[in-house]
């Protein structure tokens, strides 16, 4: 037994936690990408508002919107989309990052692959709890999504660690 094996992981359990860790990284960030994907549905359909946000949030449809101000649909439509497209390019980046970089064992992709998330969720979610947008339809998924990239991220982060310390 060598003094690596002996002191944690055997190789093959180092990459084990990195392929689960990598693969859960991945999950998460696809359910972020299928976020973004529901934002654009909800803007084309009679929905409109975001998922999770209803009368007992915001008391006016699609329909009473357009009424009272085109212009102001379409800025709503456009930050729609714009979130999208964010939420979207955010899970595709941060899901190469896992699976090409983290789950071969690279440190810097999963540095850039925790630090995406974390800022963009840093800055979105404070402001859905002022104006009671922080319903469970609204957040719960993307927290759901956030959980389960979080335990890929600890579960990859104690595989490069063991592999650091291994090599």
């Amino acid at each position: 037994m060598t003094a690596s094996t002996s002191a944690g992981s055997s190789p093959q359990q180092t990459a084990t936690a990195l392929r689960m860790g990598a693969g859960l990284m991945t999950l998460g960030a696809a359910a972020f990408i299928g976020y973004g994907v529901l934002f654009v549905i909800r803007n084309f359909s009679d929905s409109f508002l975001e998922l999770g946000i209803g009368p007992g949030e915001v008391d006016v449809g699609k329909t009473q919107i357009q009424s009272f101000s085109p212009t102001l649909a379409h800025y709503i439509a456009h930050l729609h989309l714009a979130v999208a497209g964010f939420l979207a390019a955010t899970g595709l980046a941060v899901g190469f990052l896992a699976w090409f970089g983290v789950r071969r064992g690279q440190l810097w992709a999963w540095v850039g692959a925790v630090a995406a998330p974390v800022l963009a969720l840093a800055v979105a979610l404070p402001a859905h709890y002022p104006y009671n947008l922080d319903t469970a339809g609204h957040l719960g998924p993307i927290y759901v999504a956030t959980v389960v990239f979080v335990a890929g991220a600890l579960a990859a982060l104690v595989g490069l660690l063991e592999q650091r310390t291994a090599g």
